[in-house]
Order: structure tokens, then C-alpha cells, then sequence
């Protein structure tokens, strides 16, 4: 299980969904539970095959998110709770050639 820390507390990240793959990208849906139990937040996040090893596997995509999510916590939590509660649809975030994140 990997865990990353944050202002909030520490949070445990963890697939919520098994990776769906398209020919162009993967789709890995994520929750960040709060340790203790208290929140859990899903997000999804579309990467673009060329970025990752292939085969894509989910405990791989996932440590290398971990320092970015680190930095982003705060605002990739915020939107993920704006969509699920205005917009009722899990948040989605696109990393590409032209946006790569942490890859």
C-alpha cells in the first residue's frame, strides 16, 4: 500500500477499479482514503501508453504518482469533491505528451 502525506493527514492510495485500457491510454481510477478512516476521495486519471512501461501495471503507475500527488493533493482533492457533488461524475485528470505529471 502506498501512502502519502499531506496537510490533511496521511492518506492511503490504493486502484479502486482494475485498470481499463484503450489503444491510446489507460485509465486508473484512485482512491485516497485518509488514514484514519475519515475521508475517501476517487479520482481517475487517463495516461497515455507512450508514458508508461508496458505492461501497465497498477502498483507501478501508482508509486510514480506518489510524489506528484504529494504536491497536488490539495487541488486534485478539491476538484474531485467540486465534480462528485455539482457535477456527479468521478474527476478526471489527462496525462500526455503535451501534459506528462510525474511521467
Amino acid at each position: 500500500m502506498v501512502e502519502i502525506a499531506t496537510g490533511r493527514g496521511v492518506y492511503r492510495l490504493a486502484a479502486a477499479a482494475p485498470l481499463e485500457g484503450a489503444e491510446s491510454s489507460v485509465v486508473l481510477t484512485l482512491a485516497m482514503e485518509r488514514a484514519d478512516g475519515i475521508e475517501r476521495v476517487v479520482t481517475r486519471f487517463r495516461i497515455a501508453c507512450e508514458l508508461l512501461d508496458q505492461p501497465a501495471e497498477v502498483d507501478a503507475i501508482i508509486e510514480r504518482m506518489k510524489g506528484w500527488l504529494s504536491r497536488q493533493f490539495e487541488t486534485t482533492r478539491e476538484a474531485a469533491l467540486k465534480a462528485i457533488r455539482s457535477e456527479r461524475r468521478l474527476h478526471e485528470i489527462t496525462f500526455d505528451l503535451d501534459s506528462r505529471g510525474p511521467f
